[in-house]
């Protein structure tokens, strides 16, 4: 593998939970905890129903994806497992896509689009296969494509703990 990773990781972008019945998520995420609902987002060929909720703010604010399946029966299940996927910021999405690939990473299908909150996003497969044999090793891994700044803010933030 080369050492020469041409893109970075800058943070945490999200994290995504899932139950049967997102009230019951919100109850806990938002009433309970305290984080703040920003938006709802629906999709049929993704077979969710989702509550968007931030914890932070500017560049560093953090997603929960409150997740519930439209249809329980369908896939993506994506209630099951309940910690459904990790979001990362990423610096330079196609350069990182482009050299995972290269490494060996199996990525789900559909490649670079528009995510739920409007960056562009791609998904790591939890499972490698013959053709691509290196998976995230169990947990759906969002990349997202970090906003100018986002980037900013992490630089700012790496060169202040220099």
């Amino acid at each position: 593998m080369s050492d020469q990773r041409p893109f970075s990781v800058l943070g945490v972008q999200q994290i995504a939970v899932g139950g049967l019945d997102k009230s019951r998520l919100r109850k806990f995420w938002v009433d309970i905890m305290g984080f703040q609902y920003a938006s709802s987002y629906r999709s049929e060929s993704e077979n969710v129903d989702e509550d968007i909720c931030e914890v932070g703010s500017g560049p560093f604010k953090v997603e929960v994806d409150l997740m519930q399946p439209i249809d329980p029966e369908s896939r993506p299940k994506v209630h099951d497992p309940a910690l459904n996927h990790v979001g990362l910021w990423i610096d330079d999405l196609a350069v990182a896509v482009e050299w995972l690939e290269a490494q060996g990473v199996r990525f789900t299908p559909g490649g670079i689009r528009k995510g739920a909150a409007g960056f562009d996003v791609c998904f790591i497969h939890p499972k490698g296969n013959e053709a691509s044999p290196i998976g995230s090793e169990g947990v759906l891994v969002e990349l997202v494509q970090a906003p100018p700044e986002v980037c900013k803010a992490f630089a700012a933030l790496a060169e202040s703990s220099q």
